[in-house]
């Protein structure tokens, strides 16, 4: 297993769960410093970063790009894959497209977390937003597959999204997609919300996870919180998963800290 942390460039989301907010290059820096793997990139737009400037920032500080996200989607743009409007179901589908591209320039795969969306049952019903959202990973996942990346689709608590909340229920989902580059995005803050036990439905998505979140039931650093880590890193493993482990965790007490906090509890559990 593999470590990194998050960076939001995103303003909106200034005060989301992210290591490091802003500075892109500080997040490398500090990263390599640290000893991490990779980080994670929340930006803001697909062409708001130029790939070979990232690969570049790759290259000195000797880090890969883990994953990136989507989500300014939806926080900036109010883009939603489940949208009652076909229209901005279609931008959003273009939205992610163009992530993509730009992720696997980065040898990394994209996020489909909020702008997945959810259903009111009066203007989108569950069956229907659940096609629309079948419709989207399937067409994204054969994107995926012509980048040679994962789709990665993140299950959120129920306070975020009503559409799928368990590891159990997307499963379900992916296989009914029949797409082995769609993967499961495994948080293990939400998934300490919905899961009656983390490690047992780990276990039982097996290889369909194909990223962590690697948080506290407090979305702060592991070790901040009251997450039993040791079970779920035995889960991973048992899994045979060899992902990284991301921070994706509001900067407590600061941003240093989180990151210094997360490897070390990285290197407590994994190495």
């Amino acid at each position: 297993m593999k470590s990194a942390i998050t960076v939001c460039l995103v303003p909106e989301a200034h005060a989301g769960p992210f290591v490091f907010h802003d500075d892109l290059e500080t997040a490398f820096r500090i990263a390599s410093q640290l000893g991490f793997h990779g980080v994670e990139i929340f930006p803001p737009a697909p062409e708001a970063l130029i790939v070979d400037d990232v690969l570049k920032l790759c290259e000195m500080y000797k880090l890969n790009v883990a994953a990136v996200g989507t989500g300014a989607g939806w926080l900036v743009k109010k883009l939603s894959l489940t949208s009652p409007d076909e229209d901005i179901r279609e931008q959003a589908t273009a939205f992610i497209e163009d992530m993509m591209t730009f992720a696997a320039g980065l040898n990394a795969p994209a996020i489909i977390g909020s702008i997945q969306g959810s259903y009111d049952g009066e203007l989108v019903t569950r069956n229907q937003a659940l096609a629309y959202l079948s419709t989207a990973l399937s067409e994204l996942g054969e994107q995926a597959d012509a980048l040679g990346q994962s789709l990665l689709y993140e299950p959120l608590n129920k306070n975020e999204s009503n559409l799928f909340n368990r590891l159990s229920d997307t499963v379900d989902l992916v296989e009914a997609i029949e797409n082995p580059c769609v993967r499961i995005l495994c948080d293990l803050y939400h998934a300490s919300l919905e899961e009656a036990d983390m490690a047992s439905a780990i276990k039982a998505a097996g290889s369909h996870i194909g990223h962590v979140h690697f948080a506290d039931s407090n979305r702060q650093a592991v070790g901040f919180g009251k997450t039993d880590m040791a079970p779920i890193i035995q889960a991973l493993r048992d899994i045979d998963y060899i992902g990284y482990l991301s921070a994706e965790v509001f900067p407590v007490p600061d941003s240093v800290s989180a990151a210094k906090q997360t490897i070390k509890a990285f290197n407590l559990y994994v190495t």
